[in-house]
């Protein structure tokens, strides 16, 4: 061959798409296509195919495969003469290397693509019966499903048949094999054919007449005795019959095997009898089924087997089916079927995956069949099981936006293409993108995208499962809006009862009102509700996730009512990504935050990722800057006090928004992990809070009733949870207040100064107002309730020298400076040290001080009618507990171990099992319990808007608690044991470190 001739040849095969035009030139030359390879038909057929190169390769194998030399010219004589032949044929090389390799090994069977006549265009069950009526044994099956499979996959690539057509026809083959295989089990035992009469009933794709090329076939066995026979031993046959049927699919041979047939959609799954009789069936789904299960049977349809048996399954079960939107479970039920689309795929399979994957899919075919379920029962027009066919009578009827649905259509249209291709190239089961550039080229070019096939088909894939992400969440609730806004003349819309209807489905308890609130936000031409329309759909989907939706619509309402003609607001719901989402979430998550969004609803802009400050706490240097800064700038205490406590309110929201956040995870961002991490934000955002509202308080107190310079020097000591960074959003705060007379004043005029000063500013933060309160407890202070309210440090001195009992201790070691005079504060603590970390540690007698104080708080203080196993603060395995214990190893070993000098309580704990003062074991089992009944009292907190030590027995606010911790809706009976088992545990351990010897 000359090497112009080479040249040439060598670019029109890159020119016709062939990626090793070498390769290629060695097979065409080759002595299997000598006389055809300068024929211009054939090249430009192998340019047209997927992948030119392995149509080729598949090609060359084919005619080395054929059995005599006249087999070989027959096949290429009608491959260059039949255009119809050599597009199938070709197409279904350059797609499949398996189907390439049954044409190898069974060389004759290419003549199964010649016949093109009309009625083989569109073949049903009938059709495919024929082609498997020779198989005789499960060999035999495999090899003429196949050579039906080559028509099915001939006509896809070709584009004779749509994605549906193609699906609902590997249904037909399915249902035509398990026909086969079923009179095969029958042939091999009579006896068991004739003692029973057995139904077999498709589900999942296959019952839809969705098929995949590789697919589990999901079926349920139904059965009754023949005439004379007793149930028992018709049971027993049915039963052999439908366990040989399963092998002679499923099991793997010389030929390979053709799918799995699956039948743990049955009752009881796997656990269950593989065939029941009918009323078994009817009994099982009356009583135990679940709402999945209800699903599930959507796409339930008789494929082989007696036919009037299966058609009486139908017509029992069928009717159940749409009735499960009338089921008590079935809210709590759609919320976790919804939250669990993505669940199991591993991480870096993501973005790959077609089926689960975000935008896959999945989310089409939930929500298809949960819109299904909710008005099929009153619309008979919705109640078929294949996807697209349902999704086009949702749209007819209103259900569903006809834009919506068709664009949705054709985004899953093209999903089911990728997914048939990718599947089709080895024949094996999977939902994954390839990830090599040869696979995604074939790819590519099998869809038509041929100019530059790896970058089209990413950005058409993309767009596509972009369009099912953003429209999944719309299907549900844009009709909703369509019904109230009534701006679309002339389409078809939700009436009011199918709208209650799918309201109630979605957790709206009522939805009267909530199609009232829609009604107010999207009705109308304004800006305003052009901009909600857009952002409810979305916004309605996240309050469905939570505990309360209908809590989340009215408080957003509110929320736009007040902020509505503000341009910033909807530019940050509209422009800033988590804004949105984060505002949904803190919407419905319970009554504080929305309390304290409300009384000055501008703090929306902190959920914002710009220049809002976001949601990150603050610290406390720059509190109490801003705090000082607006008291300084205030005319009287009383002014100068309310904008400290306005400062509070804006920065509890934020603590509380950024917890909820992190709690509930974003579409964008997972839920923080370490529950521990998200108590300790919480107890350092309210505590450092506190101390710069006390320090701002103190500031506009002094300043108005003595200038610059108080008569005595003043501090306050944070004590107990304050002083121990773990505020909770209801917790009061505990302080001691501590002076000392400047020189030169007398002492009866400083303590009259300090005991104005403590009386001000208690009054101050007490103020009825839009603010919240900040109540000061003194009660810890030398003598309680009966000792004077401000000592001096000398006198501080003289009563813990003189006086101190060993409780003052275990109190003092939560003592810590938090806000005036630091010189003074740092002294008090000098003071304290000796009494709180003794050198000596505990005698036995101050031990059983402590262990008889303690028992004596746990029978006195626990409320009447508490069940004290679910008292996070003093019940067995509570806060106290882990508490006391913690504080009785500092009062012990503080001294020697200068790890345990803090007044943290975590950060105590750690250091004990640093020092080897209990087991690592131990000591993760109290700090989990601690840990646990913190987040439960700020769970309530957040929930019922005020504090409590209990969980609340309303079931909607017990069920909110259960979100923030991380229970889905139904399962508030796993968090109570949850919250027993881990206090249990602990009380274990308290019971050997506190109470033992």
């Amino acid at each position: 061959m000359t090497p112009g001739r080479r040249s040439s040849t060598f670019t029109r095969l890159l020119r016709h798409g062939f990626t090793d035009p070498s390769a290629a030139e060695r097979l065409l030359d080759g002595p299997e296509l000598t006389t055809v390879r300068d024929d211009p038909v054939l090249l430009e057929a192998l340019g047209a195919t997927a992948d030119p190169d392995l149509a080729l390769h598949g090609l060359v194998r084919l005619l080395e495969a054929q059995p005599t030399p006249t087999a070989h010219r027959e096949l290429l004589d009608t491959l260059i003469a039949a255009k119809p032949l050599r597009d199938r044929l070709l197409g279904i090389l350059g797609a499949s290397t398996a189907l390439a390799d049954h044409l190898a090994r069974h060389p004759t069977d290419w003549h199964a693509l010649v016949t093109y006549e009309p009625h083989d265009l569109h073949p049903g069950v009938t059709e495919f019966e024929r082609g498997l009526a020779e198989a005789d044994d499960p060999v035999t099956l495999r090899v003429a499903y196949r050579r039906c499979l080559l028509s099915i996959a001939a006509r896809d690539v070709c584009g004779t048949t749509d994605v549906a057509e193609t699906a609902g026809e590997l249904a037909d083959l399915a249902t035509a094999t398990l026909r086969t295989a079923l009179a095969l089990a029958q042939a091999a035992a009579p006896e068991d054919a004739a003692a029973c009469r057995l139904a077999v009933i498709a589900m999942g794709k296959c019952g839809a007449h969705e098929l995949n090329y590789v697919s589990d076939v999901d079926v349920i066995f139904v059965a009754e005795p023949a005439e004379g026979t007793p149930e028992p031993q018709a049971l027993r046959s049915a039963t052999k019959l439908a366990s040989h049927l399963m092998r002679i699919c499923s099991e793997t041979t010389v030929e390979g095997s053709i799918w799995p047939v699956d039948a743990n959609l049955r009752p009881e799954g796997r656990n269950g009898p593989l065939v029941r009789t009918l009323s078994s069936h009817v009994a099982y789904y009356q009583r135990w089924a679940k709402t999945w299960e209800f699903q599930a049977l959507l796409k339930a349809r008789p494929v082989a087997g007696d036919p009037a048996l299966g058609q009486a399954y139908l017509d029992a079960l069928h009717p159940l089916v749409w009735k499960a939107a009338e089921r008590d479970n079935f809210v709590p039920d759609v919320q976790k079927m919804r939250r669990r689309v993505v669940e199991n795929i591993p991480a870096a399979e993501v973005d790959r995956e077609l089926k689960l994957g975000p935008g896959g899919l999945r989310d089409v075919e939930f929500a298809v069949q949960l819109l299904q379920l909710v008005h099929g029962r009153t619309d008979p027009s919705l109640r078929s099981g294949t996807t697209l066919d349902a999704l086009g009578a949702l749209a007819a009827g209103g259900y569903v936006g006809r834009e919506d649905a068709a664009r949705l259509d054709e985004a899953y249209r093209f999903l089911r293409s990728m997914e048939h291709r990718i599947q089709l190239y080895r024949l094996r089961r999977t939902h994954l993108v390839p990830e090599a550039e040869a696979d995604l080229r074939r790819l590519g070019r099998s869809l038509g995208l041929r100019t530059d096939p790896v970058a089209e088909l990413t950005r058409e894939w993309k767009r596509h499962s972009t369009v099912v992400r953003r429209l999944h969440e719309k299907l549900f609730y844009r009709p909703l809006l369509d019904a109230v806004a009534q701006l679309a003349p002339g389409e078809a819309r939700l009436s009011a009862e199918a709208a209650r209807e799918r309201l109630i489905a979605l957790g709206y308890a009522d939805p009267a009102a909530a199609l009232r609130h829609l009604e107010a936000l999207a009705s109308g031409v304004t800006r305003k509700a052009a901009i909600q329309r857009t952002l409810l759909p979305v916004l309605l989907g996240w309050f469905a996730d939570s505990a309360d939706p209908d809590a989340g619509l009215l408080n957003f309402r509110k929320v736009s009512d007040a902020l509505g003609k503000t341009p910033w607001y909807l530019r940050l719901l509209r422009d800033e990504g988590a804004a949105a989402e984060n505002l949904a979430r803190v919407l419905s998550a319970g009554r504080l935050a929305p309390d304290l969004l409300m009384r000055a609803p501008e703090a929306v802009a902190l959920l914002g990722d710009g220049d809002g400050g976001g949601l990150a706490p603050r610290q406390r240097a720059a509190l109490e800057q801003e705090i000082l800064a607006a008291v300084g700038r205030a005319e009287n205490a009383v002014q100068g006090v309310t904008a400290a406590r306005g400062v509070r309110r804006r920065e509890l929201f934020r603590t509380a928004a950024a917890d909820i956040v992190g709690t509930y995870g974003t579409e964008t961002s997972p839920a923080e992990a370490d529950q521990g991490a998200l108590v300790d934000r919480v107890g350092a955002a309210v505590s450092d809070l506190t101390k710069a509202t006390l320090a701002g308080t103190l500031r506009a107190v002094v300043r108005e009733g003595w200038g610059d310079t108080l008569p005595t020097r003043f501090a306050v000591i944070g004590m107990g949870r304050f002083g121990g960074h773990e505020l909770g959003y209801g917790s009061d705060a505990d302080v001691l207040f501590v002076h000392e007379p400047r020189e030169g004043v007398a002492e009866q005029e400083a303590s009259a100064a300090a005991n104005r000063v403590v009386a001000e500013m208690r009054r101050l933060l007490q103020l009825p107002s839009a603010d919240p309160p900040l109540l000061i407890d003194a009660d810890l202070r030398p003598e309680g309730k009966s000792g004077p309210l401000v000592r001096t440090l000398k006198s501080y001195e003289a009563y813990y020298r003189r006086w101190s009992l060993v409780w003052e201790s275990q109190a003092l070691l939560r003592a810590e400076p938090v806000a005036g005079d630091p010189d003074l504060g740092r002294r008090f603590v000098e003071l304290i040290d000796p009494l709180r970390y003794p050198a000596k540690g505990l005698t036995e007698d101050a031990v059983r001080e402590i262990r008889r104080l303690k028992a004596r708080m746990e029978s006195e203080r626990l409320p009447r009618g508490a069940d004290p196993k679910l008292h996070t603060k003093l019940g067995p395995g509570g806060l106290s507990d882990v508490e006391w214990t913690v504080q009785l190893l500092q009062l012990r070993h503080a001294h020697h171990e200068p790890g345990l000098r803090t007044t943290r309580t975590r950060e105590a704990l750690a250091a004990a099992r640093a020092a080897g003062l209990l087991s690592a074991e131990d000591a993760e089992i109290l700090d989990e319990a601690w840990v646990l009944a913190s987040r439960v009292r700020n769970a309530v907190m957040l929930v019922r808007g005020r504090a409590g030590d209990t969980f609340p027995t309303e079931p909607r606010e017990l069920a909110a608690v259960g979100r923030y911790l991380g229970y889905g809706a139904g399962h508030a009976g796993d968090m109570l044991d949850a919250y027993r088992r881990t206090a249990r545990r602990a009380r274990t351990v308290v019971e050997e470190l506190f109470y033992g010897d």
